[in-house]
């Protein structure tokens, strides 16, 4: 019971609701745009973030004289005022989320923010990503819908000692590292993965009926033979398996041929969540030259969401038509499922 003396305590915490979202912006046919004149915009297509409609004006030569020789690009409000974080990213440089550390920007209709001298044309032109006369940005847009406040849980003693954060995965991590109390060795594609059978199980039906059920085969020390797949591919799903997440990839062109072949194995082992997992990050990774490859890989695997989005993909002209030209060359290169 508190005594007459204590202070009153109460608490209460500021809200920022945010809405997020990208528009990728194709320049083909770069070189018929460079007859603009300085100044003058070509616009996007009209697209929604938090609500709002947007749209990217790009000045093939500069939006002014200073930026004659570059060309720009600026995103607009379609409508009412509104606050936001936004950042351009093309292939032409590292493309990075938008962080707390990025100005908030007040927004009314016909005010802009963009980028004066995105890229010198002679910088463009000379490089390995103006392909087939285009090129591609993006365009990412961080709404900020409503600031409001909310009342927090009173803290009645703060001198308690704070309870950390839950160090589950690291220790399951560690586990698997160390190989401490292996009792099953999978052979991969020449390579050798010690780990823990409860583990597996636990994790997988298909894990349960291999190593417990029915489908066991040889004694409990006996080593199980995985066919059809990458050995990175399986160390990849043992990561998955003890920490729930993927090993990052910092080449990205790896990352998306990593992903198709983690989308196979997830749904070979009946890792639902992984596939899932695999799917969202295919979606970013369609382009010309990897779309008629997921396409088949969506419908193999019965990916949904993926399968749509290679459709929404494929229904702008200039991609059917790019498109078509590889995907001959790219059905024989599929990930195979045993």
């Amino acid at each position: 019971m508190s005594s007459a003396g204590d202070p009153s305590m109460s608490a209460s915490t500021i809200v920022a609701d945010t809405a997020s979202g990208c528009h990728i912006l194709k320049i083909d046919g770069y070189s018929h745009t460079k007859g603009t004149p300085t100044g003058e915009a070509i616009k996007s297509g009209k697209f929604t973030v938090g609500g709002h409609r947007w749209f990217i004006n790009y000045y093939p030569n500069g939006i002014n004289s200073d930026a004659a020789d570059h060309a720009s690009f600026y995103l607009l409000l379609d409508e009412v005022k509104v606050q936001l974080c936004v950042n351009f990213a093309s292939l032409l440089t590292r493309k990075r989320p938008i962080t707390p550390a990025d100005p908030v920007w007040s927004f009314t209709p016909g005010n802009n923010w963009g980028y004066t001298k995105f890229v010198k044309r002679e910088d463009l032109e000379r490089s390995e990503h103006l392909t087939n006369d285009a090129f591609t940005v993006r365009c990412d847009v961080v709404v900020i819908n409503e600031i409001r406040t909310e009342d927090a849980p009173t803290v009645r003693n703060p001198f308690v000692t704070a309870v950390p954060q839950s160090n589950l995965i690291q220790h399951l991590a560690d586990l698997l590292r160390s190989e401490k109390g292996a009792d099953v060795v999978f052979e991969v594609g020449g390579d050798t993965f010690s780990a823990h059978r409860c583990v597996l199980a636990a994790r997988s039906l298909v894990f349960n009926a291999e190593l417990f059920g029915a489908m066991k085969k040889g004694g409990s020390g006996s080593i199980v033979r995985v066919a059809d797949m990458e050995a990175r591919v399986f160390k990849a799903l043992l990561s998955f398996v003890y920490t729930d997440s993927l090993p990052e990839t910092e080449d990205e062109e790896d990352q998306g041929t990593m992903f198709q072949h983690v989308l196979v194995a997830a749904d070979r082992y009946d890792f639902g969540r992984l596939k899932l997992n695999c799917e969202e990050k295919l979606c970013a990774h369609i382009d010309v030259f990897t779309e008629a490859t997921i396409l088949a890989i969506a419908e193999q695997h019965r990916c949904h969401g993926l399968k749509k989005s290679c459709i929404e993909f494929l229904s702008t002209p200039a991609h059917m038509l790019a498109a078509d030209q590889d995907v001959c060359g790219a059905c024989q290169d599929l990930p195979r499922q045993s």
